[in-house]
């Protein structure tokens, strides 16, 4: 199985155009012009020609553009996307739909009833595909029942319900329920290596252990090195909790929980530009090196 990092930042990508905090500034002047980062996508294979594309950032026309195996080279119109996978319907995750638009065929889409939801409600892009190239909506299960899309073989995974918020203009966003936010479990039916993938992860609840603890990658949420990050660099008005991120540092922080794992390949995804550890010559990059955690990048490949 093979994982591509199509986009590593969180909503608004890095830098963010509209923000002058510290990183975003440096990234324009040219000192971590090379960290720039597109909002957090990742594509799984078994066999490198028919990939899963798992949540369809704003920027996939970019990140198909940089990824070769996505791109269009076995007919006149064709792409390397055989079906996408959301694990919300958060507006950085499936707004890139729209950009797919163009397929030849409708889109197989694998996402919980209470995405489907939102976007046939709150955010109708199914309605409006409909016009497009159409979809074919498969529900996914929340008794950890496993899914094996037939669109590509060799690969399985597994929701998992995380506590969450549906998206703010979602009907139900006063009343969150299981399958507004999903981690993946995924599985390489062939070779029987797993990762666990959760790019918004709010709360590390006992319910995840077991996955968490026999996976062989861990790819989780990095939004913030600190719980009130966003107050201080942006003058923001929510916590990282609040918002639905565990942060690094801080009681029960993310680096807590992932000393826990120390076989996994740990590696964090889904990085705010308010956070420091985008600076690769910062003392928190430092720190995650000690740790032995990694931080993911735009292009980053993950074989297992």
């Amino acid at each position: 199985m093979r994982i591509r990092v199509l986009g590593s930042a969180a909503g608004g990508g890095f830098p963010q155009w509209n923000c002058n905090c510290p990183r975003c500034r440096e990234a324009r002047s040219g000192r971590l012009a090379e960290e720039s980062r597109t909002q957090s996508s990742i594509a799984v294979s078994a066999d490198g020609d028919r990939w899963l594309l798992i949540n369809a950032s704003p920027d996939i026309r970019a990140q198909v553009l940089a990824t070769p195996e996505l791109q269009p080279g076995r007919d006149a119109r064709d792409t390397g996307i055989a079906a996408v996978a959301l694990m919300d319907s958060q507006i950085d995750h499936v707004t890139g739909l729209l950009m797919l638009r163009e397929s030849t065929t409708p889109l197989p889409i694998y996402c919980s009833e209470r995405s489907e939801e939102d976007l046939r409600t709150g955010f109708p892009i199914l309605e409006i595909l409909s016009h497009y190239c159409g979809t074919q909506v498969h529900n996914l299960p929340l008794d950890g029942q496993a899914v094996e899309p037939p669109e590509v073989p060799g690969i399985r995974f597994t929701p998992v319900a995380l506590t969450s918020k549906a998206p703010p203009y979602s009907p139900h966003r006063a009343d969150p329920q299981p399958g507004d936010n999903l981690g993946l479990f995924l599985e390489d039916r062939r070779s029987g290596r797993t990762a666990f993938y959760a790019p918004g992860l709010g709360e590390m609840e006992p319910q995840l252990e077991p996955w968490l603890a026999s996976a062989d990658v861990l790819l989780v949420d990095g939004t913030t090195w600190a719980d009130d990050e966003m107050q201080h660099t942006v003058g923001g008005r929510k916590t990282a909790r609040e918002m639905g991120h565990m942060p690094q540092t801080g009681p029960g922080g993310m680096i807590e929980h992932l000393r826990r794992f120390p076989d996994a390949r740990r590696i964090l995804i889904h990085i705010n530009n308010t956070n420091p550890i985008l600076d690769p010559a910062s003392c928190e990059r430092a720190q995650l090196a000690e740790e032995g955690i990694e931080v993911a990048h735009d292009g980053m490949v993950i074989e297992l």
